[in-house]
């Protein structure tokens, strides 16, 4: 692994992935093999059989690892699988802390699979230190963390959590997919554990699946591996081979991801049709003091509430050129969704509802003056068509015509 002293963008290039030793390729090999010959019995070259390890995937734990600043690297063949390899950890009554607007996958797998096993949970706004500090038993074990969270894009302030965390006697997760660890290192601020789906930013090209762990506890990390091998949700050596290409683009991607959605936030906070703008760049938004102090920039996402309500939001998602209406996000592509019924339908009739007239973007990397004309398009033609109950669809099928004459 290289040293914590070289830049960012150097580690993300060189850590783990030293040239190939028999043929110098500047790229390590993929390794496809699924067993490896021992030199006798008992004694091996240092790897077995590919669930257990693989050298492809030992050099992306290695390389992600780095860009965290942690000490230990796991990776696994989807980011519900770390979670879950995470969430083992507690046992029948236990008890857990989420925030009140977590990830509808997140809230699926606590409300469900790990409720069954016996594990209490609470969702609590963690913006609120009194409501947070209310919220903890004796029998709290762990406090889950995004920040900022999806798709409300809520910003904690993880020094402070962590430290109550900590005398409390909890651990402290933290779900790093929307800021990656070139915006925002959770284990230097008080983070046991940091956590990604690497099928967003870190792949960045909407082509693979992943997910991975880090963290500076080595018994942590021991417990992990167990889990990724006895469970066997372990990512393919191509599909490392993708989040690690991906990876070494990700300080650049980052920065144009971040500058376009900067565009697009003031747009949308300048736009009729456009009740509230949700994005921790904007100095109204309530957490950008910490997101200034604990962040590098604000990053991709941008979440708006339609002024329209409901079918505005719906009418927007379904009209946009270039926004594409569709699940996940951190891809080079922009992505428009509608959480409500896409990624969230599971918290759907609870407490953790998402606002149905909020819309979310992934914010690509094209050129910006294309994607703010596309969404100021799409808001215009709602905007105009009133407030009369399906007007909207007139004046977007009237737009609809219009695209294609061009």
């Amino acid at each position: 692994m290289h040293a914590m002293a070289d830049g960012f963008e150097t580690r993300a290039i060189h850590a783990g992935q030293e040239p190939d030793p028999v043929t110098g390729a500047v790229i390590p090999p993929i390794s496809l093999s699924t067993t490896f010959a021992h030199q006798e019995v008992g004694e091996r070259r240092g790897y077995s059989y590919s669930r257990s390890a693989n050298p492809t995937r030992s050099a992306l734990e290695a390389c992600l690892a780095s860009l965290e600043g942690a000490a230990h690297g796991v990776a696994f063949a989807s980011g519900m699988a770390a979670e879950d390899a995470v969430l083992r950890g507690l046992r029948s009554g236990d008890h857990l802390i989420v925030p009140d607007d977590v990830y509808g996958g997140t809230y699926r797998i606590v409300s469900t699979l790990l409720a069954a096993t016996g594990v209490e949970w609470t969702a609590v706004d963690l913006t609120d230190p009194e409501a947070l500090d209310a919220a903890f038993r004796p029998t709290t074990r762990m406090v889950w963390v995004e920040s900022p969270s999806n798709p409300s894009l809520t910003v904690i302030d993880i020094v402070r959590v962590a430290a109550m965390v900590r005398a409390h006697g909890a651990r402290l997760v933290v779900d790093n997919t929307f800021a990656t660890p070139y915006l925002q290192q959770p284990l230097a601020l008080g983070a046991d554990v940091v956590l990604h789906s690497t099928t967003k930013y870190l792949g960045g090209h909407s082509d693979v699946v992943g997910g991975f762990v880090a963290t500076n506890d080595a018994a942590e990390a021991e417990r992990l591996r167990f889990v990724q091998n006895v469970a066997g949700a372990v990512p393919s050596p191509f599909d490392c081979a993708l989040v690690l290409r991906g990876a070494k683009t990700l300080a650049v991607r980052m920065d144009r991801h971040c500058a376009n959605a900067r565009a697009i936030a003031a747009m949308l906070a300048e736009h009729p049709a456009v009740a509230r703008v949700l994005y921790p760049g904007l100095p109204l938004h309530p957490g950008h003091d910490v997101a200034r102090r604990q962040m590098r920039d604000f990053g991709g996402m941008v979440s708006f509430v339609a002024a329209g309500g409901p079918d505005a939001a719906r009418a927007v998602v379904a009209e946009t050129r270039l926004f594409t209406l569709g699940e996940s996000l951190g891809g080079v592509e922009s992505l428009i969704g509608y959480p409500a019924r896409m990624s969230h339908a599971s918290t759907e009739g609870t407490p953790l509802a998402v606002d149905p007239a909020l819309v979310r973007c992934s914010v690509g990397i094209e050129t910006v003056d294309d994607l703010v004309a596309d969404l100021r398009e799409a808001l215009d033609a709602v905007h105009a068509s009133g407030p009369q109950v399906g007007g909207w669809r007139g004046a977007l099928q009237r737009r609809r015509r219009n695209a294609r004459s061009r």
